[in-house]
Order: structure tokens, then sequence, then C-alpha cells
């Protein structure tokens, strides 16, 4: 690792600890119902939302019809996105004349379960596939709806541990309009211009076409990229214009956007910590979850960045190497842009992971195997290490009752959090979501690591699952275990090394995706309607605290273990054994076979 590249990682999360605390208690402010800087303009826009949908902002819900209420914007919002991929051909705004035929119906379900989950999993190359029409009136906007109902899922958690003896966890519809008015569609505003103003592009003109220097044709993609672009770091939505994604120079064209970029992806999930602290009326609950965050984000980050920054053992054995760089020289630059550096694509890595983000700016198939096991683990957390807008939140409130009740069991206590008493309910509907989760990841990877379909026809390839992988042995494994850790923890990055654009990966996974955001939250919400009800305990000296580093500790212990003892043995025959024989001088070519070949 190189002094430069440690201090661009301590001051991003220097700024980003700076910015927590004021957008945190912003947020607070916005989903309490009390006036902030924005509601001169903002508010008659929300009133006016009210009266077109038919919502009482007054009238709140039971956390069954808060679920409702999200089931059923989700449905509408799915069937939308499908329908208007099919129909794309029939649309305005599509000057490369691209057809519904361009996008078949297995690909349309994988699409619209991916953007409609903040997954934004693409089995597609977006510039080829989707009209300008699509790319605005169904991804764009769904990048926008998934992230508001995100964070109005969290708030609801958040008010059933902040109320005593209540009934109703509020208004999913009011939950969602503040989240898009006064958080999501204000910064992405600012920042869609600013990146403009970078080089960003934002336009409906045709592809231009041009000839190269060495006199080949290329054609040059065009579009509404920078609107695009902001929302889907903002709300962690992830996904891209582009098929290269943000390392395409159209989307990430300097340091400084990736720099705002990688701001963008973080700044929501680690602000939520503090308007937790603040709606619960504790800060220091908020404080001790934020630490966790930035504890676990800063371990994976530096383990990565070595493992990349030593590179390739055999190409060191070889002698490419310096005095100054007893590894590789230079470390491990496949798969990155120069203009980024290994330090910068670690980081990002790393922080897509941490999220739900999914964007990526490097291709994480070319990382060594621990630096690639990384942005695994970080999503085989169920992704809370800070987690997407709204999901790291509730994610980790879940481990928190977990880390509450071992530490209860282990002094023979009824274990208490936040002034409530976790009992057999809460406990049962934390493990449900972990284990949906864990389950979803570990069958699909298994069937598709095992199973040849002969059918025929509609399902080519034969052998849709292990033929369309580019690397054999444990890397190949590693591909397809990525893959649906990727859908299940709706990340939507992926290692790049394997072909998903077929009948049973698009199917499989979008199943994957829904089971990962609905499976997981329902359970949640739940417990949050449970605890509302519940009476306040009054904090005494056999109460275990939760706010010093002592809970931190347990809090990372906890996600760590359930992480550890659910896929070690998944990733020891993945990453694990492919470090092991990467030392010993074996690599893994583009060769596609099966595993036991």
């Amino acid at each position: 690792m190189t002094n430069i590249g440690i201090l661009q990682i301590v001051v991003f999360f220097g700024l980003i600890f700076v910015f927590t605390k004021p957008l945190g208690a912003y947020m607070a402010r916005v989903f309490e119902g009390r006036r902030t800087f924005m509601h001169p303009v903002l508010r008659p826009l929300e009133v006016l939302t009210y009266k077109l949908i038919g919502v009482r902002e007054d009238a709140e819900q039971r956390w069954t019809r808060y679920t409702a209420s999200l089931l059923s914007f989700t449905i509408f919002g799915f069937v939308l996105v499908y329908l208007l991929q099919r129909a794309q051909g029939f649309l305005p705004f599509n000057p490369q004349h691209l057809n519904g035929s361009n996008v078949s119906p297995d690909l349309a379900f994988n699409t619209a379960a991916s953007f409609t989950t903040n997954t934004n999993w693409q089995s597609y190359g977006g510039e080829s596939t989707l009209s300008y029409f699509v790319q605005m009136a169904a991804l764009t906007v769904q990048n926008f709806l998934s992230a508001a109902a995100g964070i109005a899922i969290a708030i609801a958690v958040v008010r059933g541990f902040a109320r005593h003896e209540a009934k109703t966890l509020g208004n999913f519809w009011v939950d969602v309009t503040r989240a898009f008015l006064y958080v999501l569609l204000p910064i992405s505003l600012i920042g869609a211009l600013f990146l403009c103003s970078q080089g960003v592009i934002q336009n409906l003109k045709p592809y231009t076409s041009v000839t190269t220097i060495e006199g080949a044709k290329q054609t040059i993609a065009q579009g509404p990229v920078a609107s695009q672009e902001v929302i889907k770091e903002l709300g962690t939505n992830g996904g891209g214009f582009f098929n290269t994604n943000s390392a395409h120079p159209f989307e990430n064209p300097t340091p400084l956007t990736n720099l705002f970029e990688m701001f963008l992806l973080l700044v929501i999930a680690s602000a939520l910590t503090y308007t937790f602290g603040r709606m619960v009326g504790d800060t220091r609950q908020g404080w001790a979850i934020f630490a966790a965050f930035m504890i676990m984000a800063l371990i994976g980050v530096f383990v990565c960045y070595g493992f990349e920054q030593a590179g390739n053992p055999i190409l060191a054995n070889l002698g490419i190497q310096t005095a100054a760089t007893p590894g590789q020289a230079g470390g491990n630059m496949e798969g990155k842009e120069v203009r980024f550096g290994i330090a910068n694509s670690t980081l990002w890595a790393n922080l897509t992971t941490d999220t739900s983000c999914g964007a990526v700016n490097s291709m994480h198939d070319s990382f060594t195997p621990i630096a690639g096991l990384v942005p695994m683990v970080n999503m085989m957390t169920d992704i809370v290490i800070f987690g997407g807008v709204g999901a790291g939140l509730y994610g980790i409130l879940i481990y928190c009752i977990i880390a509450v009740f071992i530490a209860g069991l282990m002094v023979g206590r009824t274990p208490e959090y936040i002034g409530k008493k976790l009992e057999q309910k809460e406990v049962k509907m934390a493990m449900l979501a972990i284990i949906a989760t864990s389950a979803s990841i570990l069958i699909f990877s298994a069937i598709s690591s095992h199973v040849n379909f002969p059918v025929k026809g509609y399902w080519n390839p034969p052998g849709a699952a292990i033929a369309n992988l580019n690397n054999n042995g444990p890397h190949g494994l590693s591909e397809i275990l990525y893959a649906y850790t990727s859908a299940t923890g709706n990340n939507g990055s992926a290692f790049a090394g394997i072909n998903t654009n077929t009948p049973w990966y698009n199917l499989s996974m979008g199943l994957a995706m829904l089971i990962g955001r609905f499976i997981f939250l329902i359970p949640i919400l739940a417990a949050a309607g449970s605890l509302a009800a519940k009476k306040k305990v009054p904090f005494t000296s056999g109460t275990f605290p939760t706010h010093g580093p002592l809970f931190v500790g347990l809090l990372i212990g906890t996600v760590v273990i359930v992480a550890a003892l659910t896929y070690f043995p998944a990733v020891s025959l993945g990453p694990i054994v492919e470090h092991y024989l990467m030392h010993s001088g074996k690599v893994f070519s583009l060769i596609i076979m099966p595993f036991w070949s």
C-alpha cells in the first residue's frame, strides 16, 4: 500500500463522517414532520402529491397495512417496467430504433425485478439494449422510487424502536413522498448539474459514428447519462447507462467525479445512523452503529487494497518487481482504469458492496482471489456494513437484536435494546430474515454449479448454468457464488466473468432478488410492529449498555460470525482455495468446462 493511497482512503471516510450528523439531523426532522429549510419550496409539492394520490397525511398504518402498501407499490412498478421494456419499439426517444425484441421475456422479468428491488443487476448492455425512454421512464424512475421505499421502511422500523404502546408505524405513502421530495430529489438535481460540469453527458442525440486514427469505424453511444448516474449512486441502486458502468468516461470521467460518486453512494446510509439516534432519543445509539459500520468498512478496504497492491505472486516470481515493491511491480492493475488506480478502485469495490449499490469502476473478476473475496464477504453480511439507503439501517438493527439476545443468554437476563424487551417473536423474525437470504444464495449457487439443463430450444444453450462461465476451477465457482450473493443482497455488482443473460440465470436471479428484498424485510416490519406496541423498560444497573465499545465489538462479532458460519464452506472452495493455488503457480484460463474437470 502506498502513502498517497492510504491518505485518499482516510480523507474519504473523514468526509463521510463530517456529513453524517447534519444530513442525519435533517432527515430526522423531515420524517418527524417538522419544518426544514426546504419547506418553502417543497411543502406545496408534498401537499399536492397527497391530494393527487388520495392520501391523508395524518392517517397512520399498522405494520401489516404498511407492508401491503409497500408490496402494492412494488408490484405496480414491476409491471410497468416490464411492459415498457417489451414495448420500447413503439415508444419515443429511441434514435437507435431498438425494439421490444431486444428484451426477451426472461430478461424483462429479470430487469423489472432488479430495478424495483433496488438491485439494478443488468444482464444486458444498456447502450445496445434499451432506448432512452426506457432508461429514463423505467430505470431512472425506479432508481428514485426503490430508494425512497428503502428509506421509508427504515424509518418505519426506527419508529418501532422509538414508540411505546403504539399500534402504528407511520404511513408508507407519506414516508416515500418525503424521502423522494426532501432527500433524493434536491441532492440529485445538484449532483447531476455537477456531473455535467465535469464531462458526464446528458443528451438525447443519436449515437455518433466516427473514424479512428487507425481508420476503423466506431460508434460512440450518447444519452441522458448524468441524471441516471447521480441517483444510481445516491440511491445505492447501481447499474449503469453503459455496459462498463462507472468505469466508462461518460459516466465517471475524472478522479473528482470518482470521489463525488463514492461520496454519494455512502452519505445517506451513513447519515441514517444519526437519524436513528435522534428519533429514538439517544444519539449515542446511532454513533455506536456508525462506529461498527466504519470499523468493518475500513478492515475490508485495507485487506482488499493490500492484496491488490501486492499483486500476482506469479509475476513477482518471474522477476517483475522492484526493490521498493517486493510483490508485483505497481500492483495488480488488470481490470482497472489508470485514472483511478488501485487505491480508488479497491475503495470503490468495497463501498459498492458495503452498500447495495453495485456500480463498479473496475472489474472484480480481475482482482486477486482474496481481494475478490472481500467484496463477496461484504455482501454475505446481508449488506449491513453501511448498507443500502434504508436497507443497511434496518438490516443492522436485525443484527442488533441478535447481538443483544446473545448478550442476554450469556448473563441469564431477558435481552433489552433501547428500552424494549426483546422476546420470542422479535428474535424469531430476525433469524427468519437471515436464514431466507442465506438459503437463497447457497441453494441457487449449488444448483447452478452442478446441474446441466438438457432441454433445448428456449433453454439454450444446453448446460445453461455452468456453460456460461468464462473461467474453470474455483474461480468459476466464485463467479456463480458472487452472482447469487449480489442478487439476493440486492447489490447488482458482478464478477464480470459470467454470462447471465440466459433464461435460467434471468429467472432464478430475478427470484433471488425478490427473496432478498421482501422475505428479508417483511419479518423486520413484523418485529417493528411488535416492538412499537411494547412498554418502555427503565434502564437499570443490570441493563446491558448498547452505546459503548463493548456493544460495538459484540455487534461486529455477531455480523462476522454469522457470515463466517454460513458461508465459509462455500468461499473455501472458491476464492480461498484459488488463493493457495495461485501461490503454487496455478491460474485459471478462459476455458469453459465444468468445475470437476
